[in-house]
């Protein structure tokens, strides 16, 4: 385990929905995963309908609890705190967000804003609309939160072959690149193109997905750096391995592997995330070089 067992996990920035009601989100762009020959899960990272014009179904759904994981769990007096999925992803959420909080205004000089992970099984109500666990993790810029179904990992280990608790933490991370995009007007800017320029709405699409990529990589750089709120390091070690695990998960997701695994041709006009190949290079340039200004994924097609 890499993580650090004496690290504090801050479960304030957790909201635990598990339990609440069900609709379903209409008209949602995400990336269709076989899961039979009749019925297909969108999921994986999500292009929220916000940004390509669309909406979402305005019925409301019950409640649920904002509540975080269980906080006696999740302490250090449970020596098992870390096998725990809940409590093991609201570890990487803290180091996701203590990474942006510090690099955001160095990089770009821009504050940053922490934005909660909601837990939730089965549907949730969102800022952006209802929302069901089909859609996989999603980011919704409207309320800036990350959105996830924990029972998406079953499905990206035993379905698309990428196991690993790191596949995990890629997973929030990518999320959370959104939310940088969000703070520093990408996404805003990324819909103004897609309005002028219809046509071009999967190419704008897939920039931006790649760039989330690119992101996981920069905070899968500087990981190992990032401390709790006491100044324990959070990532005791990380391995090529766990990288490794990274970068399968990329793989799994990229439009060409779920092009193939619905039994198809591959349509590159169709994407809307980018390749296995393209979201496992923008990954590395991201881990590589350690800098978000070299996620540049755009090329100046934004200006």
């Amino acid at each position: 385990m890499s993580l650090n067992d004496d690290a504090q996990i801050d479960t304030s920035q957790i909201e635990d929905r598990r339990g609440s009601g069900g609709g379903r989100l209409g008209g949602l762009g995400g990336i269709p995963i076989p899961t039979s020959k009749s019925g297909l899960i969108l999921t994986a990272i999500i292009v929220l309908i916000t940004l390509i014009g669309g909406g979402f179904g305005a019925n409301s759904l019950l409640g649920g609890d904002d509540s975080g994981p269980d906080v006696s769990t999740c302490t250090s007096a449970n020596p098992e705190r870390l096998d725990d999925t809940d409590c093991r992803n609201a570890l990487y959420v803290n180091s996701v967000q203590a990474f942006w909080q510090k690099e955001l205004p160095q990089s770009f000089g821009d504050q940053y804003q922490k934005a909660n992970t909601v837990f939730f099984s089965q549907a949730v109500s969102t800022g952006c609309g209802e929302a069901d666990a089909n859609v996989g993790p999603f980011y919704c810029p409207a309320d800036h939160k990350v959105y996830i179904d924990l029972s998406f990992y079953d499905q990206l280990a035993s379905r698309f072959g990428a196991p690993g608790q790191f596949a995990q933490a890629y997973v929030l991370a990518h999320e959370y690149g959104h939310h940088v995009q969000s703070l520093l007007g990408t996404e805003a800017e990324v819909r103004r193109a897609q309005q002028r320029d219809p046509g071009a709405e999967n190419k704008y699409s897939v920039m931006l997905e790649l760039q989330a990529d690119c992101y996981a990589g920069v905070w899968t750089k500087h990981a190992t750096q990032t401390t709790d709120a006491a100044g324990r390091p959070i990532f005791k070690s990380l391995s090529q391995e766990q990288i490794n695990e990274a970068l399968q998960a990329a793989a799994a997701v990229g439009d060409d592997a779920i092009q193939k695994k619905m039994g198809g041709g591959v349509d590159e006009s169709q994407f809307t995330h980018g390749s296995s190949a393209d979201r496992q290079k923008w990954f590395d340039t991201g881990y590589d070089s350690g800098e978000p200004k070299s996620c540049d994924t755009f090329g100046g097609s934004l200006s």
